[in-house]
Parts: C-alpha cells; sequence; structure tokens
C-alpha cells in the first residue's frame, strides 16, 4: 500500500522560493513515477509537474515551467518541487502521488488512487 508524506510548505512573499518534499513507503523511485498537484482555495486539484520512473526525465505545467523543478533522490527516495519565483497564484496546498508509468494525462488527479495530507503554501503580495 501507497503511503505519501509531503513537507516543506510555508509562508513566503512574493519573488521567494520554498522547496517541497515529498517521500513515502509502498513504491521507489525505480518503480514509479511522481507527480505534483496543487489545490487551491475553491479550485480542483490541477498537476504541476511529473517526474518519471527513475528520475529521468521530467514535465512542468504551463503554468510553472521556467520557475519550479522537481528532481529526485533515489537514496533517500524522495522527490523535491523546486519552486522559485513564487507568485500569489501560488497560493495552494501541494500534494504528491505516484503512478507505475507515464500516461498522457498525468496532470488529471482522476488517474491517481494515493494521497497524501499535503502541505501548505501561501504566498503573500
Amino acid at each position: 500500500q501507497v503511503q505519501l508524506v509531503e513537507s516543506g510548505g510555508g509562508l513566503v512573499q512574493t519573488g521567494g522560493s520554498l522547496r517541497l518534499s515529498c517521500t513515502g513507503s509502498g513504491f521507489t523511485l525505480d518503480n514509479y513515477a511522481i507527480s505534483w498537484f496543487r489545490e487551491a482555495p475553491g479550485q480542483e486539484r490541477e498537476g504541476v509537474s511529473w517526474i518519471s520512473r527513475g528520475t529521468t526525465t521530467t514535465y512542468s505545467a504551463d503554468s510553472v515551467k521556467g520557475r519550479f523543478t522537481t528532481s529526485g533522490d533515489k537514496a533517500k527516495n524522495m522527490i523535491y518541487l523546486e519552486m522559485n519565483i513564487l507568485k500569489p497564484e501560488d497560493t495552494a496546498a501541494y500534494f504528491c502521488s505516484v503512478r507505475t508509468h507515464y500516461i498522457s494525462s498525468w496532470y488529471r488527479p482522476a488517474e491517481y488512487a494515493a494521497w497524501g495530507q499535503g502541505t501548505l503554501v501561501t504566498v503573500s503580495a
């Protein structure tokens, strides 16, 4: 059974940076792809980024491309979301989830079964 834990959220000013972490049990980075999602108040959960099994390939949503970077540490079974040049519209609860392989609709929450409790990111204007 996959269990996920996100951490690293907090309050930051516009233009600042944060690094989120995702780890857990029941999966390894060699066997699972990891996706980051976020859910802003009153909005639907949306895909932010995806990193492949083996952490060799990443994709990012257009809204964060050039600002957010996804990486992984297989030794620690940890995935990171490095967020730079943060904007107020990045304020959301951030979640990670896993899949065993890539799908073109990786950004759709319905494609995932397991979720952590999320970590809250607040960007002040």
